[in-house]
């Protein structure tokens, strides 16, 4: 089936299109002069093996991004199917995002979130300007993963769990 391509008219059309794209979804947060500080990504991907590098892609618009960027370690948190709901509050542009919020704290000031698949504790290696976002590279410094949680996916606007498909195992 061919389907006649159209430029992009309208930032909904791009959401749209861009919504297609499953992602997982993580949480980056860290301690800023003693406060949590922290916020939901879904432009979260794997970059390079060596040197170990992520990216994430925070908006200029982004109120929390200019404080966070400031702490010395970030903890990258790939949240767990369970976490939808932190998710939304990490994504919140209102009210307290780490009320009633369960955290652990590294040395560094690294924050990470219990109950998620797995955790990287990453520096910010580069900022690269792209449009409307930044791409910030991140290197990642340790790391730990719970190999029975599956992760939280970002489809077509809303939260999502895996669904293997039937009588083949993963995938």
């Amino acid at each position: 089936m061919q389907t006649e391509l159209t430029l992009p008219a309208e930032t909904d059309d791009l959401r749209r299109v861009y919504g297609v794209f499953p992602s997982g979804v993580v949480s980056v947060c860290a301690l800023v002069d003693g406060n949590a500080v922290g916020m939901a990504f879904s432009s979260f991907t794997s970059v390079s093996l060596d040197p170990p590098l992520v990216s994430i892609c925070p908006a200029h618009s982004s109120r929390t991004w200019p404080s966070l960027r400031r702490a010395p370690r970030l903890g990258v948190s790939v949240l767990g199917v369970s976490q939808a709901e932190t998710a939304r509050r990490l994504s919140s542009r209102n009210g307290d995002r780490f009320a009633d919020l369960e955290v652990a704290s590294s040395e560094d000031g690294a924050l990470f979130l219990p109950d998620a698949a797995a955790w990287i504790d990453c520096t910010v290696e580069a900022e690269l300007r792209g449009g409307d976002h930044d791409v910030v590279l991140l290197r990642v410094q340790r790391m730990a993963m719970a190999s029975d949680v599956d992760p939280l996916v970002f489809h077509a606007s809303s939260f999502h769990r895996l669904d293997p498909l039937a009588g083949s195992g993963r995938g």
